[in-house]
């Protein structure tokens, strides 16, 4: 079984700055691509940004320039570091990754539960 478990999430004023982590764990051979998503109230949920277990990264142009995504394939972790957040940045965010099970070798898609970002004076 793996989880994914994000952290960070919390109620900060608009220019200000956050970090989310996001720690894979479980039994699995390794993990692909890392990514973080997020969903605001009524929406549907959008990609935010990608990285390759490479280090190679893509970002959604709303973030871009502002959020920096990060991982350690050592520890099975991603972060994301928010800064100059904007209201419009308020929402659930989700990691999601690609892990590879060992019994067939093929990657499957994970989810977190999410974490609570607010943007608010």
């Amino acid at each position: 079984q793996v989880q994914l478990v994000e952290s960070g999430g919390d109620l900060v004023q608009p220019g200000g700055s956050l970090r989310l982590s996001c720690v894979a764990s479980g039994t699995f051979s390794r993990v692909e691509n890392m990514a973080w998503y997020r969903q605001a109230p009524g929406k549907v949920r959008e990609w935010v940004a990608i990285i390759t277990r490479s280090g190679g990264t893509s970002y959604a142009v709303s973030v871009k320039g502002r959020f920096t995504i990060s991982r350690d394939n050592a520890k099975n972790t991603v972060d994301l570091q928010m800064n100059s957040l904007r209201p419009q940045d308020t929402a659930v965010y989700y990691c999601a990754a690609d892990v590879v099970q060992p019994v067939n070798g093929r990657p499957y898609k994970y989810w977190g539960q999410g974490t609570q970002v607010t943007v608010s004076s």
